[in-house]
């Protein structure tokens, strides 16, 4: 995991001393809200429903105990006692008193954190695969990657105030499970038939508004020259993104309206001025960056350890845990293990600051000091024996984060909705909250298999409703919070967006929608399909017919 050196710490702390000064000076009154409001979300701050909201960047998912001990300390000491995991693997707290946020954003940099670049028109926080450098079916770690191009997007003066703002995903596995589609720049990485490494580098992805899958706008990029790609299509974009509607404004409409080739070919012009110049990456940098992630002391060990495929005959629920929560690793006698932040009656992807201190001790003992935040709001300890899982399923148990649903219908991706966000249309949290309790039964979730459900509260979509198998989108019907409902929806390899299936539905009605779509499902699934599966054969009509043709009955038994 990568570490500061001196010139990382020192700019963090300035940057620190900065708005420490700049906050005394807005509650001194010597600057104006509108002063005040560029430089707060330079660092990370917005102005929610309720409270100020500090969001703390986690690049690639990374963390290590002892930044996990000072989160939960934040959420003790400043907060309401407990922290939220986002969707691009960042930290959010609800509740910092404003006056105390310098305070925060300075234990922060005492642990190798911070919150710059977390909200704002500029390249936020990278993301990527939350099993690299352990998964099986990596190509090439993305690690060092991510890392290079967070430090070359950080403070980047020519970027700090795009059009809107910018994401990227990096993935060096064969299964995407950085969602690389959906980004403004999705990069994959590959290796050409010379085995040279290089990225294949994809264009104009999101969801929001406009949801779009983006598209290859190079096949093969050498990695020496990564950085002059990425700032001759940011740069074009900067230049031609529009800044007149900010519905309008992300890199994806400009794509779609100049078309690929012609987006291609502008960048192809920007580029030439760069290419091969000063922000070409050498050998030695990369080592540099890359001896921070070097594959930690593992022991020689069997590829099965005895005593757990001894807990696992014996133990059920231990069975249960281990077939959805746990993961293959490379390494014979080691596991990866996912924490699930959804159990029933926790809005997803929140974890307190007594759960996070108990985390961060496992990773001391079990996972060599560190722990991952996934795309999904769980965490996971990536390097665990085989013959610890059982000590540290019991562990995780009573601490209420070992519910077996990873990939199972409760285990849903949820953004904070209108409980917390001011550009919420509804609230998330109670509908996920509904559906987790309607399907509280872990041997009925185990019977319906794989499906994800993605719930956002408006159509900014931080929710990622669109690549939902079950998306629900909150919608503002006359002042009323109602919800709308596409099926289809897929992240990884087969990426895809969610098609509407029709008229949105009061909050009551979403238990027995999401009823009514599995019954639909189980009715006509083929022996070993998923619910995604079911969809792509047989088409909308016959969850629609049933999701409709239901409430209707309901309405007329309503009506008398």
């Amino acid at each position: 995991m990568y570490r500061y050196d001196a010139y990382d710490q020192r700019i963090v702390d300035e940057r620190v001393a900065q708005f420490r000064d700049q906050t005394r000076r807005y509650l001194a009154g010597e600057l104006t809200e509108d002063e005040f409001r560029p430089l707060r979300l330079q660092n990370g701050l917005y102005i929610q429903r309720h409270a100020p909201m500090l969001r703390i960047s986690v690049p690639y998912g990374h963390l290590r105990s002892d930044q996990l001990r000072m989160l939960a300390r934040i959420a003790r000491e400043y907060d309401k006692g407990y922290a939220h995991f986002t969707t691009r693997t960042n930290c959010q707290f609800n509740w910092p008193a404003l006056e105390k946020v310098p305070e925060i954003l300075a234990l922060l940099a005492s642990v190798q954190m911070h919150a710059i670049q977390t909200s704002g028109n500029c390249i936020r926080n990278f993301t990527s695969d939350p099993y690299a450098g352990v998964a099986g079916d990596e190509l090439i770690d993305p690690r060092p990657w991510a890392e290079i191009l967070r430090q070359w997007a950080t403070f980047h003066p020519e970027f700090a105030y795009l059009p809107r703002k910018f994401k990227i995903a990096v993935n060096g596995a064969e299964e995407d499970r950085a969602v690389i589609q959906v980004h403004d720049i999705g990069l994959d990485l590959v290796k050409n038939e010379a085995g040279e490494i290089g990225f294949r580098v994809l264009v104009g992805g999101g969801l929001g508004r406009t949801p779009i899958l983006g598209e290859e706008i190079y096949d093969f990029v050498p990695w020496q020259d990564i950085i002059s790609c990425l700032d001759a299509i940011i740069r074009v974009y900067n230049l031609h993104g529009r800044r007149d509607n900010a519905y309008k404004a992300r890199i994806k409409i400009l794509v779609k309206a100049l078309g690929i080739e012609e987006f291609r070919r502008q960048v192809d012009a920007e580029w030439a001025h760069t290419r091969g110049g000063p922000t070409t990456l050498t050998e030695a940098e990369v080592e540099r960056v890359a001896a921070h992630f070097v594959d930690p002391d593992y022991e020689t060990l069997p590829g099965t350890d005895l005593g757990y495929r001894h807990a696992l005959a014996e133990n059920k629920p231990f069975a249960a845990w281990a077939k959805r929560n746990v993961r293959a690793h490379k390494v014979p006698g080691y596991a990866s293990v996912v924490l699930s932040l959804k159990k029933t009656g926790t809005a997803p992807g929140d974890i307190t600051d007594a759960q996070m201190e108990l985390v961060a001790d496992w990773a001391d003992r079990f996972s060599f000091g560190e722990l991952r935040v996934t795309h999904e709001q769980n965490l996971v300890l990536a390097d665990v024996r085989q013959s610890e899982l059982f000590a540290l399923w019991k562990l995780a148990r009573d601490a209420g984060l070992a519910t077996p649903n990873i990939g199972l219908l409760t285990d849903i991706i949820c953004c904070p909705g209108g409980d917390f966000c001011a550009l919420a249309n509804a609230k998330s949290i109670p509908i996920a909250q509904a559906i987790q309790e309607r399907f509280d039964d872990l041997d009925y979730l185990h019977d319906i298999g794989e499906i994800e459900i993605n719930i956002s509260g408006c159509m900014n979509a931080c929710g990622h409703h669109h690549v939902g198998n079950i998306g629900v989108l909150g919608v503002d019907k006359n002042g009323e919070e109602w919800y709308q409902v596409s099926i289809g929806g897929a992240q990884g390899n087969d990426t895809a967006l969610g098609k509407v299936i029709g008229p949105s539905f009061a909050a009551a009605q979403m238990p027995d929608v999401v009823s009514a779509l599995i019954e639909t499902y189980i009715d006509n699934r083929h022996e070993d399909e998923r619910f995604i599966d079911t969809v792509r054969r047989i088409g909308l009509e016959p969850f629609k017919a049933r999701v409709y043709g239901e409430k209707q009955v309901e309405r007329k038994v309503a009506n008398g």
